[in-house]
């Protein structure tokens, strides 16, 4: 059996280690949410799922290494190892074929999530060129919010220097939210700079 001290992450870690956001959102967020949409029990209360991060690499269908250079800064982004996602079917027109990688995602959940959706918010956005806040509309209805970067450069982990090419990323934001306005709630108190 492996030595599992070595696949040690901040959650599983009993060194106490709690996010702020986390702290944040026990502390003062959960409470601003019962009263605002009066809650009878605790359990309503709408909360953080998971995050995913996607990275679709289009340039991929030429040069395969592509793919490896994009999975190794969604890395250092994320902090865990993505999975590189595959084509299922042959496209001809776009030169696919099945098998073939085409970018990479990553999930993440408890004190990793709370980290990035922190690092997002205060480091990351602030650093996007011209930004004026991301669009309030775009919830699916489930309690899920959605949004795009053009640039993965704006998080600091990513040396700037050693990029070879500028990639995008969806980032998609699960909450156990019932409605958008819910969803929305949750995002606005964890300071998500929505524009409407």
């Amino acid at each position: 059996m492996a030595n599992q001290t070595e696949d040690a992450t901040p959650e599983s870690a009993d060194d106490g280690y709690v996010p702020r956001l986390k702290t944040d959102y026990d502390s003062r967020i959960r409470k601003e949410l019962m009263e605002e949409f009066s809650y009878k029990n605790a359990m309503q209360i709408p909360r953080l799922d998971k995050i995913v991060l996607n990275m679709g690499v289009g340039e991929a269908v030429q040069d395969t290494k592509k793919v490896k250079s994009a999975h190794d800064d969604l890395m250092l982004i994320a902090g865990q190892k993505p999975v590189i996602t595959k084509a299922k079917n042959s496209i001809a027109g776009f030169k696919v074929r099945e098998g073939m990688p085409l970018g990479c995602k990553v999930t993440l959940r408890q004190a990793r999530m709370y980290d990035f959706l922190d690092r997002l918010i205060t480091v990351a956005m602030p650093r996007i060129r011209d930004f004026r806040g991301v669009k309030g509309n775009a919830f699916d209805g489930y309690g899920n919010y959605a949004m795009g970067i053009k640039e993965h450069i704006v998080f600091p982990e990513v040396d700037y220097d050693k990029v070879d090419q500028m990639w995008g990323m969806d980032i998609i934001i699960c909450t156990t939210a019932r409605t958008n306005a819910e969803a929305k709630a949750l995002l606005k108190h964890f300071n998500m700079p929505f524009t409407n």
